[in-house]
């Protein structure tokens, strides 16, 4: 048997109808000093999460970055920091889409520790050119993120 068939998959989270659940663990390298998750993590955190959600909901970011039509840039973040990670603490992005337009979405983000919120945050992300000038969405992305948005389960 070969060893491909042997490892298992990087974790994409799944969705829940139409909220995305994204699991992580907390490392050693993701703390300071204090022992505490360093507040830039979360960011990356959430940017796994999305990138994840997006691809399994069906947008193909790399294919559209490779042939040029375009990329999602973020272009606003409302961040609160409510209570600290440390090492060990197995933990779960939660994303669901909140707000969709022609060229941009929001995305609402939360970083739990079981029931409990310890960082949230909204993230909007616009559609731009490879010059970076906002264009409207691909259609289909858009239509998806309406779906998503309205609860609705369009996961495989």
């Amino acid at each position: 048997m070969p060893v491909s068939d042997l490892m298992p998959a990087p974790a994409t989270g799944r969705f829940a109808a139409a909220v995305h659940h994204f699991p992580l663990r907390i490392y050693f390298e993701d703390t300071d000093l204090s022992g505490l998750v360093y507040h830039a993590n979360y960011l990356r955190y959430m940017e796994r999460a999305r990138s994840d959600m997006l691809r399994i909901a069906g947008i193909d970011q790399r294919a559209s970055h490779g042939d040029g039509s375009g990329v999602y840039a973020v272009t606003d973040l409302a961040i609160r920091y409510r209570r600290p990670a440390r090492l060990d603490d197995d933990l779960m992005v939660v994303s669901r889409v909140v707000d969709v337009r022609a060229a941009r979405c929001a995305i609402d983000q939360s970083v739990m520790r079981g029931d409990e919120e310890l960082t949230n945050a909204t993230i909007t992300v616009a559609w731009l050119t490879p010059q970076g000038r906002p264009q409207r969405q691909p259609k289909a992305w858009t239509d998806i993120f309406t779906r998503l948005m309205q609860g609705e389960n369009i996961h495989p």
